[in-house]
């Protein structure tokens, strides 16, 4: 069944554009949509929320704002780039796939980042595919208006390019791992403790959630959905980590990090 891409800027069942004129609206995935970057509660340090106030209002007359459901596709690899999309809530996993059908997940996006953004300056197609891991917010820029959103303001081109000198960071950050780790063990241990340095430990266990399958981890580490149930499994009979739906306590962390370093 051919995938279906959602138009940024139409309005249809399950994909409404909130219109100008109010500070938020409902979403139908129970997710509190705001239409104003001036007035967002949701406003962090990140790329477009950093911008002076000047710019913002640029920004306001030329975005729009959408709401997409878990699982929706906003753009595939490989098409002609339409513009830029900013992630105001939830999550979406960007994936690349080989001639042979493999897919790896290259990055988890999380809220402020800017998807599509190399494609939409360069002119190349989409270099990744972008899937909702969750109900989302997301912020689409066409390409022209953000060109020429581009060249007016100075500021905006200089949070451009940091965005995009990040990125590149990222990319090798994935390459160190995927390329310098001599087994698939080893791999999953340093995503786990990637995930964990943002967690609280309580009396030496760390807690955290997992919401990606045994598959998509696979895709982050460059390996199988079966080689990853074997290695965390392994690491649950070690009493390395404990894992139950969603909830993972890693309760050896020195352990978890010997692993990592093999």
């Amino acid at each position: 069944m051919a995938t279906q891409l959602v138009n940024p800027t139409a309005s249809f069942p399950g994909f409404p554009v909130i219109s100008s004129g109010r500070s938020a609206a409902a979403s139908p995935y129970g997710l509190p949509l705001s239409e104003s970057c001036v007035s967002c509660k949701l406003r962090n340090n990140s790329f477009f929320c950093a911008l002076p106030s000047a710019s913002i209002s640029g920004l306001e007359r030329i975005k729009h704002v959408n709401s997409f459901p878990a699982g929706a596709v906003v753009f595939l690899e490989g098409h002609t780039p339409r513009g830029v999309y900013i992630l105001c809530q939830g999550r979406a996993k960007l994936t690349t796939t080989s001639a042979d059908g493999k897919t790896m997940i290259l990055k988890i996006a999380e809220p402020g980042e800017v998807l599509g953004l190399h494609a939409t300056i360069s002119g190349r197609p989409y270099e990744l595919t972008v899937e909702m891991l969750q109900p989302s917010q997301l912020t689409f820029i066409g390409r022209d208006d953000f060109l020429r959103f581009l060249k007016e303001r100075g500021d905006v081109c200089l949070q451009a390019a940091q965005h995009l000198s990040r990125d590149c960071q990222s990319a090798y950050d994935v390459v160190r791992s995927i390329g310098l780790s001599h087994s698939a063990p080893s791999k999953l241990a340093k995503l786990l403790l990637q995930w964990a340095s943002g967690a609280r430990a309580v009396n030496g266990v760390l807690q955290m959630k997992v919401t990606l399958t045994h598959e998509e981890i696979a895709q982050l580490i460059g390996s199988s959905r079966e080689t990853v149930t074997r290695a965390l499994s392994s690491l649950r009979k070690r009493g390395v980590l404990q894992l139950r739906g969603s909830s993972l306590t890693i309760r050896n962390l020195p352990a978890l990090q010997a692993l990592a370093a093999d």
